[in-house]
C-alpha cells in the first residue's frame, strides 16, 4: 500500500461519506451482485450476451 491510499484512507476517517452515498453504493453493489447471479444460473436471455469470436490460443 502506497503513501496515496494511507492519505486517502485518513481523510475518509476525519470526513466520512453521508449515508446517501453509502447506500447509493450498496445499492450499485447489490445490482451488479443481481446481475452475476442471473447471468451464472443461466437466466440471461440469449439476445442479451455478446457473441466473441474466441481468443486465439497464446503461444
Amino acid at each position: 500500500m502506497n503513501l496515496t491510499w494511507l492519505l486517502r484512507m485518513a481523510r475518509w476517517a476525519r470526513h466520512p461519506p453521508s449515508a446517501a452515498r453509502v447506500k447509493l453504493v450498496l445499492v450499485v453493489v447489490a445490482l451488479v451482485f443481481g446481475l452475476w447471479g442471473i447471468e451464472a444460473l443461466g437466466l440471461w436471455p440469449d439476445w442479451a450476451q455478446l457473441d466473441r469470436p474466441p481468443r486465439p490460443p497464446r503461444p
